[in-house]
C-alpha cells in the first residue's frame, strides 16, 4: 500500500465522512425532539460536534480498514438515545425518527452535489485547491449515499427495519425484531457478497447523474 496515497485519500474523505455520520445521528436527535422526546438533547447529542458522537470502532477503526481495502470509508457514530414512550404519536414518531438519519444523509448528498458543481464550474482552473475541493465534495456525495442506502435496508436493527415495524401489529413486530440476532451474519453476507453492490448501484447512478445535471445547469 502506498502510504502517501492513503493519507491523501484519507484527508479528502475525512470531512465528508465525519459530517455524514454526525448529521445522521443529529437528524435522529432533532426529529425525536420534534415528536416530544428531548432525551438526546439533554444528553448533549443534539449537536454537530464529532467528538460527542464518536465511537472507537465505528468512527475510527472500521472506516480506516474500509479505506484500506475499498474506495471510501464506511462506519457509524454512537447511536443517540431515543425513548419512544415520550413520543406524542408513537408509531409516527418511530417512523420519522428512524427516517431522519438516512434522510439527513440524502439531504447532505444533495448539498454536496451542489458544492461539487459549484467548485467544478466556478473555480478558476489554476485555483490552488480546486482539484481537492472537487474530490472532497464527490467523496461526500458517495459516502452519504452509501450510508443512506445501508441504513434504509429493512433488516433489524437498521433504521429501515424500524420504519417497517410501524406498519406491523405488536406480535408481528416482536417476531420481526427477533431477526436482530442474525444481524452480524446478515452484515457479513452484505459485506462479502455483491448483494449490497446491487442495492447501491441505482442510488450511485442517480448521484452521478445529479452531479452531471448540476454541472450542466451551472456551467
Amino acid at each position: 500500500m502506498d502510504i502517501s496515497l492513503f493519507i491523501e485519500k484519507l484527508a479528502l474523505c475525512l470531512p465528508g465522512f465525519l459530517f455524514a455520520i454526525v448529521i445522521h445521528e443529529a437528524g435522529h436527535a432533532w426529529m425525536a425532539m420534534k415528536f416530544g422526546d428531548d432525551t438526546a438533547k439533554y444528553q448533549g447529542r443534539l449537536t454537530l460536534n464529532p467528538a460527542v458522537h464518536y465511537d472507537l470502532v465505528g468512527t475510527i477503526i472500521f472506516p480506516l480498514i474500509g479505506l484500506m481495502i475499498g474506495p471510501i470509508p464506511f462506519g457509524w457514530a454512537k447511536p443517540v438515545p431515543v425513548d419512544p414512550r415520550r413520543f406524542r404519536n408513537m408509531k409516527a414518531g418511530i417512523f420519522w425518527v428512524s427516517f431522519a438519519g438516512p434522510g439527513a444523509n440524502i439531504l447532505m448528498a444533495l448539498v454536496s452535489t451542489f458544492l461539487f458543481a459549484l467548485f467544478y464550474t466556478q473555480l478558476p482552473l489554476d485555483f490552488i485547491v480546486r482539484k481537492e475541493l472537487i474530490k472532497m465534495s464527490e467523496y461526500s456525495v458517495l459516502i452519504n449515499i452509501v450510508l443512506a442506502v445501508f441504513n434504509l435496508i429493512p433488516f433489524p436493527p437498521l433504521d429501515g427495519s424500524k420504519m417497517v415495524s410501524t406498519f406491523l401489529d405488536y406480535n408481528m413486530a416482536r417476531k420481526y425484531e427477533e431477526l436482530q440476532r442474525y444481524s452480524f451474519v446478515f452484515i457479513l453476507l452484505l459485506w462479502f457478497t455483491n448483494i449490497f453492490s446491487y442495492l447501491l448501484q441505482p442510488a450511485l447512478y442517480l448521484g452521478y447523474a445529479a452531479m452531471n445535471l448540476f454541472v450542466w445547469m451551472m456551467g
